[in-house]
C-alpha cells in the first residue's frame, strides 16, 4: 500500500544521438535529429508530465574501442552523431517554462570560466531552470581531440574536478544577487561594490573573475553529478544538488544513498538538499504479456549483437574487448575510464562467461528491472522508493521516439500521479525550488 510520499522524476537523454534510428516507431529520426525538434518535443512532453529536469548526456569523440576501428560505431550510429548539448539546451529552454535543463560539460574540455558563463547564461535565459552535469571524462580518444595524449589518471581527474567546481562556484558568486540596481536617477546600472574578482590560482586552474555575464537567477545553478566510484561519491556529496546513480538492486541502492548522505552530513550539508535519482529503463506495455514479450526481445537483441554490446561497453569504459574470449569467464579488467560502470559490470558478471555477462548487462533495466503495465510499474516504483528511502528515478530509453516517450508520459506517469506519487504541476519558480519541494 502506498504511503503517498512523492518522489521526483527526471529524464536522461543520451546526447542528441540517433542510435535508435532503426528501432520500431522511430519514424524519420535519421532525418529529424539535426534540427533537434524531436528532442525539443521530448522536453515539452516530460514537462507536461511533471518531470523535474532533463539531463543531456554527452561525449566528445567517435568511438574506436572495437578492433581499433570506428566502423562499428559509425555503421550502427552508436553514440554518434552528437551535437553540442548546450546549444540543444537553449532550444529546450525556449520551448518550456518549468522543466529544468541540465547539459553535460566535461572538466577536461571546458575551462571553469567558460562553464560558469555558459551555465549561468542558460540559467538566465530559462528564468532559473539551468543546471550543469559535471563529468571528468573517461576516454583517451576524447582527450586527444583536445591536444592531450591521454586523460589524467582517474583519481587525479577527480582531484582536478574539486578545484574546477570550486572556481565555477566562486565565479557564480562573484555577482551579488542585487548587483544590478538600474537606478535611472543616478544613472547607475550596476553597483561596482557588488561585483567581485575571485583572483583564484590553484594547483590546476586559475581565473581572475568576475564573471562578465551577470548574476544567475538561482544564484548558483543546479549541479548534477554521477558519482559511482569512491572519488565520485565524495565529489557528489560535497557539491551536487542532484545525483545520477546506477547501483543495481534495492540493497545496493540503499547502500549508495546511505553512504552519500552520511558524507554530506559529515561535510555539514543537509542530506535532504540533494536528490539522488536512480537510473531505470522500464518496459511499459498495455498488457503484462506484451511487456514480457518486449523484455524477451530486449534480451534476444542483446544476444544477437554481442559484438555491438561489447563495443558499447568499451566505449563507456575505454576498453577494447574485441580480442577477448566470449566463452571464457570474464576475469579481471581494469581501466582509467569509467570505473563505476566497469565495476558494476564485473559485479554482475560473477562467474559468467563474457558472452553471458554482456547479454545480461546490456538487457538490464537499470537499477531495478521494471516490466509490465503502467499500474504494475507504478506500484513497483512505489515499493522500491519506500524501501530505498528516496529520492526519485531518472528514466533512460535506448529507443527514444515519440511513441516510446508517450508510453512514459501518457501511460506510466498518469498511473504514478493517480497514486499520489509524482507531481501534477509545478509550484516552484526555479529548478532548485522544484527539487526541494518534497
Amino acid at each position: 500500500m502506498s504511503n503517498n510520499n512523492k518522489f521526483h522524476l527526471a529524464w536522461f537523454l543520451q546526447g542528441s544521438s540517433i542510435q535508435a534510428w532503426g528501432a520500431p516507431w522511430t519514424g524519420n529520426i535519421s532525418e529529424e535529429w539535426m534540427n533537434a525538434e524531436m528532442f525539443v518535443d521530448l522536453a515539452r512532453a516530460i514537462e507536461r508530465a511533471g518531470f523535474d529536469y532533463l539531463l543531456l548526456e554527452d561525449s566528445i569523440y567517435v568511438g574506436q574501442n572495437w578492433k581499433n576501428s570506428r566502423d562499428i560505431f559509425l555503421k550502427n550510429g552508436m553514440s554518434i552523431p552528437r551535437q553540442e548539448p548546450t546549444v540543444v539546451a537553449t532550444l529546450m529552454a525556449q520551448a518550456t517554462k518549468s522543466l529544468g535543463i541540465v547539459p553535460t560539460l566535461s572538466t577536461f574540455a571546458y575551462h571553469p570560466y567558460l562553464v560558469a558563463r555558459i551555465v549561468g547564461t542558460l540559467d538566465q535565459i530559462s528564468a532559473g531552470r539551468g543546471g550543469w552535469n559535471m563529468v571528468t571524462g573517461s576516454s583517451d580518444f576524447a582527450a586527444q581531440n583536445f591536444g592531450m595524449d591521454a586523460l589524467p589518471p582517474h583519481d587525479t581527474r577527480y582531484e582536478m574536478a574539486h578545484e574546477f567546481i570550486d572556481v565555477v562556484i566562486r565565479l557564480w558568486d562573484s555577482w551579488e544577487p542585487d548587483a544590478i540596481v538600474a537606478d535611472r536617477k543616478t544613472g547607475v546600472l550596476i553597483d561596482p561594490e557588488k561585483v567581485h574578482t575571485i583572483d583564484f590560482r590553484g594547483k590546476y586552474y586559475a581565473s581572475r573573475g568576475p564573471l562578465n555575464s551577470g548574476p544567475a537567477p538561482q544564484g548558483r545553478p543546479v549541479i548534477a553529478q554521477a558519482g559511482g566510484s569512491g572519488p565520485g561519491r565524495a565529489i557528489a556529496a560535497k557539491y551536487a544538488d542532484t545525483i545520477v546513480a546506477h547501483p543495481k538492486g534495492i540493497a545496493a541502492m540503499k547502500e549508495y544513498r546511505n553512504d552519500v548522505r552520511r558524507q554530506m552530513a559529515a561535510l555539514g550539508r543537509d542530506p535532504d538538499s540533494c536528490k539522488i535519482m536512480y537510473l531505470i529503463s522500464p518496459i511499459v506495455a498495455t498488457s503484462r504479456e506484451e511487456a514480457q514479450i518486449r523484455a524477451a526481445r530486449r534480451r534476444a537483441d542483446a544476444a544477437a549483437d554481442v559484438d555491438g554490446r561489447l563495443a558499447q561497453l568499451g566505449w563507456i569504459t575505454n576498453l577494447d574487448l574485441s580480442d577477448a574470449d566470449l566463452d571464457a569467464p570474464v576475469g579481471e579488467l581494469t581501466t582509467n575510464g569509467h570505473q563505476s560502470s566497469l565495476q558494476q559490470f564485473l559485479r554482475r558478471a560473477g562467474g559468467k562467461t563474457l558472452r553471458e555477462a554482456i547479454v545480461s548487462y546490456s538487457s538490464s533495466g537499470g537499477s531495478v528491472d521494471l516490466v509490465g503495465t503502467p499500474d504494475d510499474i507504478a506500484a513497483e516504483m512505489d515499493e522500491v522508493m519506500q524501501e530505498v528511502g528516496g529520492d526519485g528515478f531518472l528514466l533512460s530509453l535506448g529507443d527514444v521516439s515519440r511513441h516510446s516517450v508517450a508510453e512514459i508520459t501518457d501511460g506510466l506517469v498518469p498511473a504514478l500521479q493517480q497514486r499520489g506519487l509524482t507531481r501534477t504541476g509545478f509550484t516552484g519558480k526555479h529548478l532548485r525550488d522544484n527539487l526541494l519541494e518534497f
